[in-house]
C-alpha cells in the first residue's frame, strides 16, 4: 500500500537520532531546521555534527557497551523536556549522549530515526519505538522501517516531499526537478493563498537571463502587471503567462523615453486596481536604477514594496570579460561612476581630480558620449595616458564584444569600433590582468 504523507510539525518536539555518521550528518539538520529538540546517541559523531551541538557532550557511561541493553538509561542531563512543548516552538537544539543505544531510549520521544551503521542497533530501536507506538524510521532497510522519510526541499514557503517506493535516488532525481521547477519559476506558481501585494522591484542583472536571482525570477512568475526596462533580461517576458500584462518603460539614450514620474504613477496605479507589480529593471535596482525614487513615490502613497537585489553590470560585465575589478598587488579598490554628466558639467557630483590622483579600478557607466572628455580629465588629473582601459559592449549577451587601449587613446578606437551603448569602460591595471589570463590561456595546449 502506497504510504501516507505528512508534514510534522516538530518544533520544541523531542527527536531521538540512534547514529552518529553520515545518515545522521544529513537528517540532524533538516530536524533543527524545523525546531525538534534533538537527542543524538552515539559513542562518536562526525565533526560536522559535532558543530552543530547546542549543549554540553554528556560524559561516557561506565556502562556502556557495544550491544543493546535491557536496562533502560537515565535521562541526559541537558536533554530538553520530552512532550507538551508547542509545535509552533521553533528553538530546536542538539544534545549528545555520548554512549551506545540502550532500550528505553525511545521514551518520551515523538519521532526516531535509526540511523546508526549496526543493522542490530537499528532493529532493535525499531522494535522499542514500535512497542510504544513513536513513529520510527530505519535508514539502512526501507522494507523494515515503519515510515519513511522524504526527499525533501523549500523553496519560500513550499515544502516538497518525495517518495519513490523507497527509492532514495529517484526520489532525490524528482525532488531536484520540482525545486528547480519552483525555483526557475518554470513551473506555474502564480495561483496562490498568499500571494504577494503591492510592488516588487526586481533587479534582473547584467542581461543574460540566466543571471537574474531566484527570488526575482520567482517574484516575476507571480506578477498581475510587470514593468519593464530596456536593458532588463527580455528573453523572461516571453515566459510570462498570457494573461499578464506587459509595461514597456524604457528610456532610450537620445531617443523615446518613458518619464520617471510617469513610471511612478503606473506603479501606483496598477497596485490599486488590484494587481501585484513586478518593476523589472536591469542591474541592481539601487545601482544608478532610480530604485529608491520608486520605492519612495509608492511609500508615500501606502504601496508595500519588496526590494529585491540584483547583480550589477558594473561588476558582472568585466567579470564576464575576464577582468577582475580588484586583483592582489594591483587594485585594493574600485569606483563606479556614473557618467552620464561630462566632467565640467555643472551637474556633476563626481569628484574627477580624486579619481584621477587614485590608483584603483574606475568603471564607468554611460560613459559612452563622453569619454573624450572623462580621458581628458583623468589624464589632467594624474593618470597616465598609457593606463589601460578596457571597454565591453553588451556584457554577458550573445553579442557581447570586448576592446582594449589605453586611456589616451580609447576614445578613438571607441568610435572606429562604432561603440554604442550599452557599454562598461573599465580603467586601470587589472586590464593588463585580464590580458595576462588570455594570454596564459592560449598558450595552453601548445608545443613548448
Amino acid at each position: 500500500m502506497p504510504p501516507y504523507l505528512l508534514g510534522l510539525r516538530l518544533g520544541g518536539r523531542r527527536v531521538l537520532v540512534v547514529g552518529g555518521g553520515r545518515v545522521a550528518q544529513r537528517r540532524v539538520p533538516a530536524l533543527l531546521a524545523a525546531g525538534a529538540d534533538i537527542v543524538l546517541i552515539a559513542p562518536e559523531i562526525t565533526p560536522s555534527l559535532e558543530d552543530l551541538l547546542g549543549d554540553p557532550v554528556a560524559e561516557p557511561s561506565a556502562e556502556s557497551s557495544d550491544e543493546p541493553s535491557a536496562e533502560p538509561s537515565a535521562e541526559p542531563a541537558t536533554a530538553p523536556s520530552a512532550g507538551g512543548a508547542s509545535p509552533d516552538a521553533v528553538t530546536g537544539r542538539v544534545t549528545w549522549v555520548r554512549r551506545p543505544y540502550r532500550r528505553g531510549d525511545c521514551q518520551g520521544a515523538w519521532l526516531v530515526q535509526a540511523v546508526s551503521d549496526d543493522a542490530k542497533v537499528n532493529a532493535a530501536v525499531v522494535a522499542e519505538a514500535e512497542a510504544a507506538r513513536i513513529w520510527c524510521v530505519r535508514a539502512d532497510d526501507a522494507d523494515a522501517s515503519p515510515a519513511w522519510t522524504p526527499a525533501s526541499g523549500q523553496v519560500g514557503e513550499t515544502t516538497v516531499g518525495v517518495l519513490a517506493g523507497g527509492d532514495p535516488r529517484r526520489a532525490a532525481g524528482i525532488r531536484d526537478a520540482v525545486v528547480d521547477g519552483l525555483r526557475d519559476a518554470t513551473l506555474e506558481s502564480r495561483h496562490s493563498r498568499h500571494k504577494p501585494v503591492g510592488v516588487a522591484l526586481v533587479g534582473g542583472g547584467p542581461g543574460d537571463p540566466g543571471l537574474i536571482t531566484v527570488r526575482g525570477r520567482q517574484l516575476l512568475a507571480q506578477a498581475d502587471v510587470v514593468v519593464t526596462d530596456r536593458l532588463a533580461p527580455r528573453e523572461l517576458l516571453d515566459e510570462l503567462a498570457a494573461d499578464v500584462e506587459v509595461v514597456d518603460a524604457a528610456k532610450i539614450p537620445y531617443g523615446r523615453t518613458v518619464t520617471q514620474e510617469r513610471i511612478n504613477d503606473l506603479l501606483v496605479e496598477h497596485v490599486r486596481r488590484g494587481s501585484f507589480v513586478v518593476r523589472l529593471k536591469g542591474g541592481d535596482p539601487f545601482v544608478f536604477g532610480r530604485g529608491a525614487e520608486e520605492v519612495l513615490h509608492c511609500a508615500r502613497h501606502g504601496i508595500p514594496v519588496t526590494v529585491v537585489p540584483g547583480i550589477t553590470s558594473a561588476v558582472a560585465v568585466p567579470s564576464a570579460a575576464g577582468i577582475p575589478v580588484t586583483h592582489r598587488g594591483v587594485s585594493q579598490e574600485f569606483h563606479v561612476v556614473s557618467a552620464h554628466v561630462a566632467p565640467d558639467d555643472p551637474a556633476s557630483t563626481v569628484d574627477w581630480p580624486a579619481l584621477g590622483r587614485s590608483q584603483g579600478t574606475l568603471i564607468l557607466l554611460m560613459a559612452v558620449e563622453r569619454m573624450t572628455l572623462i580621458a581628458g580629465a583623468l589624464m589632467r588629473y594624474g593618470r597616465s595616458s598609457d593606463t589601460p582601459v578596457a571597454v565591453v559592449q553588451d556584457g554577458t549577451l550573445p553579442g557581447q564584444r570586448a576592446l582594449t587601449a589605453t586611456l589616451g587613446t580609447v576614445a578613438g578606437e571607441m568610435t572606429a569600433a562604432g561603440v554604442r551603448p550599452p557599454a562598461i569602460v573599465v580603467v586601470g591595471d587589472v586590464v593588463d590582468v585580464a590580458r595576462e589570463i588570455d594570454v596564459i590561456r592560449a598558450d595552453m595546449g601548445r608545443d613548448p
